[in-house]
């Protein structure tokens, strides 16, 4: 502890409320080093990263008097609790610390922006406004980044980042996570999306930091698989050996083992889908792919029975007869399989899991005033816990699961969460039965014992589990595990990645890590240079981050039809693979394409991911590509194919370029749903003309008073008019004067 002479040493700081946060030097240290450059800082949940933030925001709010400090968290209820901690320790208004999600107006948010000095927001807020301009991050001297392990692909942490890098003055970061994870080509990724600089790890047994440190105790309790499951097991995996030993014949593996990994299963069937879409759908690739997906289901059954119980298993197996999938229906017919089935049905009443029985000894032996947390994979074996311990004196446990609601069951919404967490924290619950949604993101009050249902093979939700206790005081953490079974494989894994990360980090900090910083070329002046409209539901993928990127401003605006508005004549309707087959099944793209086509004379669809199209089994290929002729032929309506969202990007891009820089267009939003003012009508009329943006078209109709006025008047008078020379005036002309023609009907020269 920060002791001299039995007293204890607060932190003095001119920003920082007196006698609130305890000196320890092993967190100046790391906030002197942090205010150096970029930095990650990697330490257990208990070591106090917040603090450290808070430490290294008050440095720069001291040093830059009127810049802001933005910290960014994963989830609504972590935010809340960041600018709580700010309110306590730091000395600002509190009107000038504000806290943005999804809960604030953009409009308000822009408002709030200006007059705040700390802002604490979840990445999709922030991501957005600066996708739609509502605010830059110029005058930000410190961005913080909460469970930095997520800056990974898609995530907008690493876009935040950019956006930041290529526009504030000064400009620093400061990641922050307990587990970046095993991987070197992911820790570097994360370093290098979020600049780092500097790599700061402390662990547990770290000299200095030692003394602060509760101790987390891990113990194992070990349970024999029943004679029951093994003979379920056995009728598992001879169907399983069926189907490898197929799979085998066919030069796709090259071993019949059931212990295959799961893993290798889905890599495989990757492979074959990937086939399926350069190669066309063969018959040999389908039938690969259908006993490749039985493959996964019986390996997905057997982890079950291993970890779980036959109760979660039943489960399974009825949700499996609801497939309807081939693979599924195979299955259903095979007497092994079939077999296991019965046998689950008929037992499930009666023999649980040995786990399940150990549990309930372990909880009933714990002091009733301890909080015990219980983790399991699956919300089926936690809604069985939290029924078995129903009937235990004195336990008061309570089910915690995410928003989503899968099948019949129902999620929790996030105030339901918040409500559930509170009464623990009060002890009005005693034991919370909690999946992967407790693991991070989340303000969980303090708990004594961690159990740990199953072990699982990832080296960060491993440690985001146990850094659940431990916080305050000792901590307890028992893992239960079968044995010989896969449960001891997911912990083993767990052990040698969590050993294999803190070599990585370690040899990356003592490489003096300095990655190789992408260098912004545009200047703040010049960046922005385009704006369009793109449609509030395309701003959570990656091709308006990407847009941004090129110095494109996506305002949003809920459009009537199309994704991404270029100009007045040109809009973009953006369909991935899947979704372009799906409104084929559901008979939504004809209508879709038909509006599109009235609303705009040059709309335009993109295909993005065009390769896999072939790919996607619910639909044969004839019925797309007679879809993607009617659209081409039938329609007049040009096909672009993209890659992928940032090729989709570059696409929009090009196509921008064109409308404004060679042809000066504009933007004009067109639909057929709205209900414009007599104005509007006959500036839209006028504006659908050749070459007439919705600029010119205000001018043609101020000239010539009416829209009849215009379309009368003859190419000298139409010369008048700025913006139109002798070949526009022409094009006009032509349009005005020629004969409809009918579809079909041919039309003779004169």
């Amino acid at each position: 502890m920060g002791l001299i002479n039995g007293t204890i040493m607060f932190i003095s700081h001119p920003l920082i409320c007196e006698n609130t946060i305890e000196s320890r030097l092993y967190q100046e240290v790391i906030v002197g080093n942090a205010a150096r450059g970029n930095t990650l800082v990697v330490a257990p949940t208990a070591l106090g990263k917040t603090v450290i933030a808070i430490l290294l925001a008050a440095h720069r709010l001291k040093e830059f008097p009127q810049s802001k400090v933005l910290m960014i968290s994963t989830t609504r209820p972590l935010v809340s609790q960041h600018a709580a901690s700010f309110r306590r320790f730091i000395k600002v208004k509190e009107e000038e610390i504000n806290v943005f999600t999804g809960n604030n107006p953009p409009d308000k948010r822009a408002e709030i922006w200006g007059r705040s000095k700390i802002i604490c927001a979840t990445p999709q807020v922030i991501g957005n406004d600066l996708i739609s301009g509502s605010y830059r991050l110029d005058d930000v001297s410190l961005i913080i980044f909460d469970e930095a392990h997520r800056t990974t692909g898609d995530y907008p942490y690493a876009f935040i980042a950019k956006q930041y890098m290529n526009s504030a003055r000064n400009p620093l970061i400061l990641a922050l996570t307990a587990s970046p994870g095993a991987d070197e080509e992911k820790i570097q990724e994360v370093c290098g999306n979020l600049f780092i600089e500097n790599i700061e790890v402390r662990t547990e047994d770290d000299p200095d930091v030692r003394p602060y440190v509760k101790g987390i105790r891990i113990e194992w309790k070990m349970v024999e698989m029943p004679d029951s499951f093994v003979t379920i097991k056995k009728h598992l995996e001879t169907t399983l050996k069926d189907r490898l030993t197929t799979l085998k014949n066919m030069g796709l593996v090259s071993s019949a083992n059931v212990n295959i990994s799961k893993k290798d299963i889905l890599l495989l069937r990757g492979k074959l889908q990937s086939e399926i879409s350069k190669r066309g759908g063969t018959p040999e690739l389908y039938i690969g792919v259908s006993t490749v997906t039985a493959c996964i289901n019986i390996a997905h059954a057997v982890e079950l029975l291993e970890t779980q119980g036959l109760d979660t298993l039943q489960r399974y197996f009825e949700r499996l007869k609801k497939q309807g999938s081939k693979a599924a229906r195979g299955l259903l017919k095979d007497i092994h399989f079939m077999r296991a089935v019965r046998m689950t049905e008929n037992l499930s009443p009666e023999i649980h899991h040995p786990k399940l029985t150990a549990l309930i000894e372990i909880v009933e032996k714990a002091p009733k005033d301890k909080r015990i947390m219980i983790f399991s994979q699956y919300r089926d074996s936690a809604q069985k816990i939290v029924d078995r311990l129903m009937d235990v004196k004195g336990v008061r446990p309570v089910r915690f699961v995410g928003q989503a609601s899968k099948d019949r069951d129902k999620g929790l919404s996030q105030k339901q969460q918040l409500e559930i967490l509170q009464k623990f924290r009060e002890g009005e619950y005693n034991v919370l039965v909690a999946t992967s949604v407790a693991e991070e993101g989340l303000d969980i009050p303090k708990v004594d014992l961690v159990i740990f249902y199953e072990p699982i093979p990832s080296e960060i939700r491993t440690i985001q589990r146990r850094g659940r206790t431990g916080r305050s005081s000792a901590g307890r953490v028992i893992v239960l595990m079968t044995k010989k079974t896969r449960d001891e494989w997911f912990y083993w894994s767990g052990f040698r990645k969590e050993k294999r990360m803190r070599g990585v980090l370690q040899a990356l900090k003592n490489s003096h890590y300095k990655p190789k910083i992408e260098a912004i070329q545009k200047g703040l002046n010049d960046f922005f240079e385009y704006r369009i409209v793109v449609d509030p539901r395309e701003l959570s993928s990656t091709v308006v981050r990407e847009l941004l990127d090129m110095g494109i401003i996506s305002k949003p605006k809920m459009l009537d039809v199309g994704d991404y508005v270029l100009s007045d004549r040109v809009c973009v309707e953006r369909k991935t693979a899947g979704d372009f087959v799906q409104s084929i099944l559901d008979k939504r793209l004809y209508d879709q394409i038909l509006r599109l086509r009235k609303a705009y004379p040059r709309p335009v669809l993109i295909i993005e991911g065009y390769d896999d199209l072939y790919s996607k089994r619910d639909l044969h290929p004839n019925a797309v590509r007679g879809a993607l002729a009617s659209i081409a032929v039938d329609f007049c309506m040009p096909i672009l194919v993209s890659r992928d969202e940032k090729d989709t990007a570059n696409l929009i891009t090009s196509i921008l370029k064109r409308e404004v820089e060679e042809n000066g267009r504009d933007i004009q939003i067109r639909g057929d749903k709205k209900t414009m003012a007599i104005r509007e009508q006959q500036e839209f009329i006028v504006a659908g003309l050749p070459n007439i943006n919705r600029t010119i078209a205000k001018r043609l109709l101020e000239e010539f008073g009416s829209v009849d006025g215009v379309f009368n008047a003859s190419e000298d008078e139409l010369l008048k008019v700025r913006g139109i020379g002798r070949k526009i005036a022409a094009e006009i002309r032509a349009v005005i004067k020629a004969a409809y023609k009918r579809d079909g009907e041919r039309i003779e020269e004169k």
